[in-house]
């Protein structure tokens, strides 16, 4: 059965396309094909692909479910692009997706949760899931500052944002394993984190489809009532993992979020009605 793919783009957007570029897109299958839409991963700024090839990508497969993960341009291994915007990112992962073989899942992290809310509007994705998002606006200017004032500021400036490992991740995981997954971060464009803070809110998702947001209340990156916010805009609440820090796919207990994405998705969550 060949399933329809349809993007939405707007006139200025066809006055004005984006440069293509060489994106990376990790992958892991499984052995049997069972229909079942495949997985997008997109992660937040200052990540790559690796973020989910360390565990969710074959933990996915190893339960049926294609599994791929995209670095954003300028991230991980992909093309270099220090002048991408979040219409950039937007964009490759729209691209990405319209080339899997069936309607994908959008599972945005952090920042790159943004990034899927805007690819949304343009792609119909079977469902989203917004892991630790990051949506935005001067309300996440203010709690990032407080809670790192060094690895912030520069980013207002056009530095990088730079991110600790007492952010990043629990206690519970070995401080080895932190310091190498820290020491691959990378940045975003420096017009793409300023328009995290400016930028103009992710128009309404084509089709509706079901959205999940989860976190954790120890996030020190994202908190609590943000994830409500986040929640409450898609008509759900946030699912919760005490104990865990921003980069839940990496944390020690990392299959504690993965299976319940996984979860979520077999019970076929239907589009949201409006």
């Amino acid at each position: 059965m060949t399933t329809e793919r349809v993007r939405v783009v707007r006139a200025w957007e066809w006055a004005r396309p984006e440069r293509p570029a060489r994106r990376e897109v990790l992958s892991a299958l499984p052995e049997l094909d069972e229909a079942r839409p495949p997985l997008l991963f997109v992660p937040g700024f200052g990540h790559g692909a690796w973020a989910f090839a360390e565990h969710w990508l074959e933990h996915a497969a190893s339960r049926g479910f294609p599994a791929y993960a995209l670095s954003l341009r300028g991230h991980g291994g992909s093309e270099p692009a220090p002048g991408a915007t979040l219409r950039s990112y937007a964009h490759d992962v729209t691209q990405v997706a319209a080339s899997l073989p069936r309607r994908a899942v959008l599972v945005g992290h952090g920042a790159g949760a943004r990034v899927a809310a805007h690819a949304l509007a343009r792609y119909p994705a079977r469902a989203a899931v917004l892991v630790a998002p990051v949506l935005g606006g001067w309300g996440t200017f203010g709690a990032a500052l407080r809670r790192n004032p060094g690895g912030t500021l520069p980013a207002v400036f056009g530095g990088g944002l730079r991110l600790s490992r007492r952010q990043l991740f629990s206690r519970e995981l070995p401080d080895g394993e932190a310091r190498r997954y820290v020491s691959r971060l990378g940045r975003a464009g420096r017009r793409a984190q300023w328009q995290l803070l400016t930028g103009r809110e992710p128009e309404p998702a084509v089709g509706r489809p079901p959205v999940l947001v989860l976190g954790s209340p120890d996030d020190r990156v994202v908190p609590v009532a943000a994830l409500t916010r986040a929640a409450r805009r898609y008509a759900s609440a946030p699912l919760l993992f005490p104990g865990m820090g921003h980069d839940l796919m990496l944390d020690a207990r990392w299959r504690e979020p993965i299976d319940a994405i996984l979860d979520w998705l077999e019970k076929d969550p239907a589009p949201t009605a409006g």
